[in-house]
């Protein structure tokens, strides 16, 4: 399979869209909704849609493994954005066209102040040096999660830079039972340069029902490896129905990975369908505990999560709601 594309812009919508004057379903503040029309989007023609590799949009928060202090690190996203001034003009402006692309930024005036160690995302387009936000009025970037900054504390839970060790749920490999999962210790070096979704306990309202507040679970799930089952033609009916209609279908959307690296997704808002609704296609899905970790580590890492997974280590669960570390 080729190498899966990396999640660092707003990712497009498969199909074109169009905004319509009622309150968004997704945003509680946004008075106007973004709606899929029934005609697909001509970059991802271009990008041969078609036989591109469908997979799940998990409802999480994303993250990106890169350098930082010599060593590879987990970023956060932090998108740069307006301040309220330069806010007011850019929704004034919203309104009015309906559309952004023409709108003009100061990117030294308008912008918040970031982090010294925040850095753009890839491919944000620049003016004399500065980085511009894009059509949503933002600019994509990330911040390093270092252990002591208590906003990214569940961020920081899930890798252990000591060690350089992360903890991943991905499918289990070389199962004879495609549907079992594993949650388990991978190098961040073996991350390098790749996104990934942090979900858990204190993500999005935890769609996924996972842990509790006393026992929080938090992992990583890298962008691209939960291919869709039973996934359907890129038609706007026939999309529709299979959300509609499908067991596998309990998710908060698809993302397609093209073979040029090209990404587009379609959200189940796009349709003006809810989300979350119930059961997702993540919890039909069995789980089985590898994370061993080293004896030395134990008493020092006591309350780690990596510790409280080796004590579960080589049991297998439900699904991942059902994984709890409470005795």
């Amino acid at each position: 399979m080729q190498r899966l594309g990396t999640v660092q812009q707003k990712l497009p919508c498969v199909f074109m869209t169009e905004v319509q004057d009622v309150p968004s379903g997704k945003h509680e503040a946004q008075p106007f909704r973004v709606m899929a029309t029934e005609h697909l989007n001509p970059s991802a023609l271009d990008s041969d849609i078609h036989s591109a590799l469908a997979t799940e949009k998990l409802d999480g928060t994303c993250c990106y493994v890169s350098t930082y202090k010599g060593q590879p690190y987990l970023w956060a996203r932090l998108d740069r954005k307006p301040n309220k001034q330069a806010f007011k003009r850019f929704r004034r402006f919203q309104s009015s066209q309906k559309s952004c692309t023409a709108f003009t930024w100061n990117p030294q005036e308008d912008l918040k102040a970031v982090p010294d160690h925040w850095v753009a995302a890839l491919r944000v387009q620049n003016l004399d040096g500065h980085p511009l936000p894009d059509e949503h009025g933002h600019i994509p970037g990330w911040v390093p999660v270092e252990k002591t900054n208590k906003q990214y504390c569940w961020h920081s839970s899930v890798v252990d830079y000591e060690t350089g060790l992360a903890l991943l749920l991905r499918p289990l490999r070389q199962d004879e039972d495609e549907d079992m999962l594993e949650i388990t210790c991978v190098p961040l070096s073996q991350l390098h340069e790749q996104t990934l979704e942090l979900i858990g306990t204190n993500i999005n309202g935890n769609p996924y029902g996972m842990g509790s507040k006393k026992h929080p679970v938090h992992c990583l799930v890298p962008h691209g490896t939960l291919p869709i089952r039973d996934a359907p033609p890129v038609s706007h009916k026939q999309l529709l129905s299979w959300f509609l209609e499908s067991d596998h279908a309990k998710v908060e959307g698809i993302v397609w990975h093209c073979n040029d690296g090209a990404l587009f997704k379609l959200h189940r808002h796009h349709l003006n369908l809810t989300w979350p609704n119930g059961q997702t296609s993540l919890n039909t899905r069995p789980v089985v505990i590898h994370v061993d970790w080293p004896r030395d580590k134990l008493e020092d890492s006591c309350k780690s999560i990596f510790s409280a997974f080796s004590n579960l280590n080589g049991q297998t669960f439900r699904c991942v709601e059902d994984i709890t570390f409470e005795i």
